[in-house]
């Protein structure tokens, strides 16, 4: 995997998920995967009247698998910057 270059400091990631920007961000993504996960309860009751094939219902579901995933991830971003940088300033060159 090729390595991430930082252009940011530990201090200004810090203050960043201190800012309200931020608390901002993560009430909509929170927002976002709690309509995720109320579109995965509706499946099975929507298969009553719809009718769809195993197949359909599997792609769905692992398509909100996906989305909640990606939401989790951009959640954690920044303490995978800060790790990044923990290592670099520690003299440890992180590969992943």
């Amino acid at each position: 995997m090729e390595k991430i270059e930082l252009g940011t400091t530990i201090d200004e990631i810090e203050a960043f998920k201190k800012s309200v920007l931020w608390t901002d961000m993560v009430n909509e993504l929170s927002a976002w995967k709690e309509g995720f996960n109320r579109e995965m309860m509706s499946i099975v009751d929507d298969a009553e009247g719809q009718n769809p094939s195993t197949a359909s219902v599997l792609l769905h579901m692992g398509d909100l698998n996906g989305r909640q995933k990606a939401v989790d991830y951009v959640l954690g971003l920044l303490d995978v910057f800060l790790d990044i940088l923990e290592d670099k300033k520690d003299g440890r060159d992180k590969a992943d």
